[in-house]
């Protein structure tokens, strides 16, 4: 596992095409941040490639940064990994933005069900 800081956390290079995204403590994501997370997952992994988003900590989305998070075609699958009730509706939340291209995204309580299930999501 490789892991990388960038200015909104940190990302784990898990697999040549996993990768986990946790983002710091009361950081507010704007497009700003997007668009670096989007150009590090773009010259990092191997395409198509699944995300794990753990919601460790607490945080927050532009609704600009909302609008254009994880809407990569790079993109085959996204866990998230919410460990409470309000994790969970703020994941559920982000999830029914419209957006131009759907997701394949599940919500999971633990990280190991989370990477089961991306293990087994088809490419």
């Amino acid at each position: 596992m490789t892991i990388h800081e960038l200015s909104f956390g940190e990302i784990n290079i898990l697999k040549p095409n996993l990768a986990e995204v946790i983002i710091g403590s009361d950081v507010e994501m704007d497009l700003e941040r997007v668009n670096e997370l989007h150009e590090f997952l773009l010259t990092h992994l191997e395409y198509p490639f699944n995300l794990l988003i753990n919601k460790t900590h607490k945080y927050s989305y532009t609704f600009e940064a909302q609008q254009h998070a994880y809407a990569l075609s790079e993109i085959n699958s996204i866990a998230v990994v919410a460990y409470n009730s309000i994790a969970e509706h703020s994941s559920n939340s982000l999830i029914s933005i419209p957006r131009a291209m759907p997701w394949n995204i599940e919500i999971f309580k633990e990280r190991k069900t989370a990477l089961d299930w991306l293990e087994n999501v088809e490419q």
